[in-house]
């Protein structure tokens, strides 16, 4: 069996302490084959905030890759960095933001949802550009024919149905081109609580799966991370909530389109 630990929305700067040293254990005793991160590592994108961040990734004992954030940007109190230089605070982690992953019969591909503009008042709002999606189509191409694909974003590429909204533009149109490439899953985060729904898209069932949020800014779901577990050509999603036992299964699916 092939296990991924879902993370997202840490938020270095207004982090759950005890969630955090929760979550190293978990990584700590379970060993995952992989731990992915949807974004938002941290809270206003200082250095110390990435300092610290990077700190408790590069101190995973597995392969990490983390997707930008909508918070890891500088917002408008920043505008020269965050239009010229944005991701320069990422040198902690540099080679795991948008890292492609190969595991035994899975592969993870990255998908930037964030813009550093866009036409609307509200730039925390995801967005799907078309450079970001040919590159995450190509990279999908060229996986191994048979590997799962999980597709790895900060935003929902369309609404879960929880309280907090991505209003992704480009999403729809994405998640149907990913659909038709082959994706399994598109993993996000951005709202702060987990969430496993499936979507028919190009005649094929597509799960977009959400994970919660390890820092002090809960919405409905107390601190959490998924288990997404791999197995015999499907997969299932596990809820892994802090200091509540047992772990809650949300949306198994099998590989055929069985839910």
């Amino acid at each position: 069996m092939t296990t991924l630990f879902h993370v997202s929305d840490v938020h270095f700067g207004r982090e759950d302490p005890e969630a955090i040293r929760w979550f190293s254990e978990c990584v700590e005793a379970e060993r995952p084959d992989a731990v992915i991160m949807t974004g938002d590592l941290t809270m206003r994108a200082r250095t110390k905030e990435f300092v610290a961040g990077g700190a408790w990734l590069k101190a995973m004992p597995v392969p990490v890759t983390v997707e930008i954030g909508n918070h890891d940007i500088p917002y408008y109190w920043d505008p020269i960095r965050r239009f010229l230089a944005p991701y320069t605070r990422y040198a902690a982690i540099e080679r795991m933001i948008e890292r492609p992953l190969e595991l035994a019969g899975v592969t993870i591909v990255p998908l930037q949802t964030i813009a550093r503009a866009q036409w609307r008042m509200n730039w925390s709002k995801g967005h799907v550009g078309r450079g970001s999606l040919r590159r995450a189509l190509a990279q999908i191409a060229a996986a191994p024919k048979g590997n799962l694909i999980f597709v790895a974003a900060h935003h929902p590429l369309i609404e879960g149905g929880t309280k907090g909204t991505a209003r992704t533009k480009g999403g729809e149109d994405a998640l149907q081109a990913l659909a038709e490439a082959g994706a399994h899953a598109v993993l996000s985060g951005h709202v702060h609580d987990p969430f496993d729904v499936p979507v028919t898209r190009a005649g094929r069932i597509v799960r977009m799966i959400g994970a919660g949020t390890l820092s002090k800014r809960i919405r409905n779901h107390p601190a959490a991370f998924n288990e997404i577990r791999i197995a015999d050509g499907g997969f299932e999603t596990l809820v892994r909530t802090l200091n509540s036992a047992p772990t809650a299964a949300i949306g198994p699916v099998a590989i055929g389109g069985g839910l």
